[in-house]
């Protein structure tokens, strides 16, 4: 992959309320990213619970769909809340569903993790759930800079917009490594 190749990031939110943290640093990210790293947005909320029974007849359209947007991506942006100490059951579900098969879309992809929560910890625990996750399914997770954002609340105004220097400073050197990463990636 050249340099000036457009990368081809697919972000997928562990949240489903609008105007969520999560939601609005993952719309930060994409306003934020390089100028050669180009977003689209998984939609996971539509995905039913995984049922093997179902599996065995093959996968519904909002899973086939995801798998497909995981395949045309260059690099994937996981951007989640933390539950109960750990990645939400909507995030967890999507990836159950699109990593089975043995074709599962993942296998090699970079990917980058950041999140945003209310408590101190910043999402750590959920991140490192997660991760553990991703290199079971063979993806490349992106090791630094780690991305843990802490009383979000303080920095996402009332429109669900977030809106503060450091932070920012913060995604764009993760999204910069990000890009590197899949070229580095890519070019072996």
């Amino acid at each position: 992959m050249s340099q000036l190749e457009t990368i081809k990031v697919l972000g997928i939110c562990g949240s489903l309320r609008k105007h969520s943290f999560n939601a609005a640093l993952l719309r930060c990210a994409e306003r934020l990213a390089p100028e050669h790293m180009q977003f689209t947005h998984a939609r996971i909320g539509d995905i039913p619970l995984y049922d093997d029974d179902v599996f065995q007849q093959g996968f519904p359209e909002p899973v086939q769909r995801l798998r497909q947007q995981i395949a045309q991506a260059d690099a994937l942006l996981f951007v989640t809340p933390e539950y109960n100490y750990s990645m939400p059951g909507v995030l967890k579900n999507a990836i159950d569903w699109a990593s089975r098969g043995a074709d599962q879309p993942f296998a090699h992809k970079p990917a980058a993790i950041m999140g945003a929560s209310a408590g101190r910890l910043g999402t750590a625990r959920a991140q490192y759930h997660l991760r553990q996750t991703l290199v079971f399914l063979n993806v490349h997770p992106l090791n630094q800079p780690e991305i843990m954002i802490p009383t979000a609340q303080n920095l996402i105004n009332d429109q669900g917009e977030l809106h503060d220097e450091a932070t920012e400073g913060y995604i764009r050197k993760q999204l910069l490594a990000l890009e590197h990463w899949t070229r580095r990636l890519q070019s072996r």
